[in-house]
């Protein structure tokens, strides 16, 4: 059996020429390919860096406001609505007497229509707060809380004072604020700086330091009639029951008579024991008529203080002179005081229960004795 043989042919084949890619350039083969999974997680990783140092810059942010939050909280000039329960006003003497419900309708009433126009203050003071300045306030708000439970009044707008501040630089915060009040009297700044000198939390050893202290940022002249009307407490606080309402003149034409006539004081004292309950009227009414009933008070102005320099200024009238003594009688001892065009006779009686004619009767026979 015969083999066929097989022909083999040489042919030559061209090289193979890659196929261009449309729309880019010929990426190698060479370069390593990413699969899907790596590719996610490199983006994962890259996500989480940029959310990390975000995270970074708002904590670093946060901590710039809280310091700055904490620092003007310090300084008072943050508003913070506080609970009234928590608010004690036990640290500080207060510069006017207890605020009566009469005094606190027309607040009130602006408070419900309107709200509250000027915060309180005070001063944090452990599990609670101290008040500093708005009583009134502070008095209104709790009044409208006992009438109105549910009305919103359980806290009241309040700057918050941080914990350090000194007791004379939370008296003067006080008082500053007060000054600018027209209805603050002299009484009420006097009986101030009495209280703050007695405390022994305080530098103050006198009341004219006191005065000082604490009224440092208003003129001289003021401040000695402060002093005048702290004077004037000293002997008759306990006597009176409505200092705050003495005007400036009446109460420097007090303290002048005291201080130029002291044997008249404890009859001044006896007019007001014996007055028993009375209103403001009343007592003003009593202490006019201890200085000349029916003249005019002196003007400030005009008056000599300091207390306790006699001496007439340049172009004024001297000291009228005046004449005073006592005449016992069965109905006790009789003041007189005798002056220019004026002649005065106190005693403790009802002049006004007498017959009338008895009374002309014998003003007729005392003045025909006189002229004899």
């Amino acid at each position: 059996m015969s083999k066929k043989r097989r022909r083999v042919f040489d042919i030559d084949m061209p090289e193979e020429q890659e196929a261009p890619r449309p729309g880019g350039p010929r990426i190698s083969s060479l370069e390593p390919r990413r699969g899907p999974m790596a590719s996610a997680v490199r983006e994962n990783a890259d996500s989480l860096r940029d959310r990390a140092e975000t995270e970074q810059a708002i904590r670093a942010e946060n901590d710039a406001l809280a310091h700055e939050y904490v620092s003007l909280r310090n300084q008072g000039l943050v508003l913070q609505r506080v609970p009234l329960g928590e608010i004690r006003t036990t640290k500080l003497v207060r510069d006017r007497k207890s605020v009566g419900a009469e005094d606190l309708e027309d607040l009130k009433t602006s408070i419900a229509q309107i709200g509250l126009s000027n915060p309180i203050q005070v001063e944090a003071a452990g599990d609670g707060y101290e008040l500093v300045q708005g009583l009134r306030r502070l008095s209104a708000f709790r009044a409208l809380a006992a009438e109105n439970p549910d009305g919103g009044y359980g806290t009241i707008p309040a700057v918050v004072l941080g914990q350090g501040e000194s007791l004379e630089g939370l008296y003067r915060r006080m008082v500053d604020e007060n000054l600018v009040r027209t209805d603050i009297s002299f009484a009420e700044m006097a009986a101030l700086a009495r209280s703050y000198a007695e405390s022994e939390a305080t530098a103050a050893d006198t009341t004219d330091e006191a005065v000082d202290a604490l009224y440092g940022s208003v003129g001289k002249q003021k401040r000695s009639y402060i002093r005048a009307f702290a004077k004037l407490l000293t002997v008759l606080e306990r006597h009176l029951q409505h200092p705050q309402a003495i005007p400036r003149a009446l109460g420097l034409a007090v303290r002048k008579r005291i201080e130029a006539e002291p044997e008249t004081l404890a009859d001044l004292q006896r007019a007001l024991v014996t007055g028993g309950a009375r209103d403001a009227a009343g007592e003003l009414e009593i202490l006019k008529a201890y200085v000349g009933q029916g003249e005019a008070a002196p003007d400030p102005a005009q008056d000599t203080f300091p207390v306790g320099n006699d001496a007439p200024r340049a172009g004024k009238s001297p000291r009228k002179a005046r004449t005073t003594f006592q005449v016992h009688s069965p109905r006790g001892a009789a003041k007189c005081t005798a002056s220019m065009g004026r002649l005065e006779l106190k005693l403790d009686a009802d002049f006004t229960t007498m017959d009338r004619r008895k009374l002309e009767a014998a003003v007729q026979q005392l003045l025909a004795m006189l002229d004899d």
